[in-house]
């Protein structure tokens, strides 16, 4: 099966981001195709490579990045909402790009489902 994700909020205030993390990684394992993950509104915090957590907390925007790179995931980062919160290319964590809603459309119609996690 083929899922698009999208990702709601940001990696330390919501579950979401790390519900989203964990569904993305099972669903490779278990063989099923990711199209892309796309970061929209707070979502968009966990492309953020000035994210400093504390050694002993869970370093999502970490996890995310070696989870593209290890499995070729898209991380795709609304270009509105990073700029809303003052997010640029330059300020992006290895494998994010950013890009428009569009992305976001197209992996509703490729994927066979689009999940959320977020409000």
């Amino acid at each position: 099966m083929k899922f698009g994700i999208l990702v709601n909020e940001g990696p330390f205030t919501h579950q979401a981001s790390d519900s989203a993390y964990h569904f993305t990684k099972a669903a490779l394992e278990k063989g099923h195709e990711i199209v892309r993950v796309f970061f929209y509104h707070d979502g968009v915090n966990n492309a953020n490579k000035l994210s400093e957590p504390q050694s002993d907390d869970r370093n999502l925007v970490g996890m995310w990045s070696a989870l593209a790179e290890e499995h070729g995931v898209e991380l795709i980062v609304c270009v509105a909402a990073a700029l809303r919160r003052g997010i640029k290319d330059e300020l992006l964590a290895a494998g994010f790009t950013i890009s428009g809603l569009g992305q976001l459309v197209e992996a509703g119609i490729i994927g066979d489902r689009l999940i959320t996690f977020g409000d």
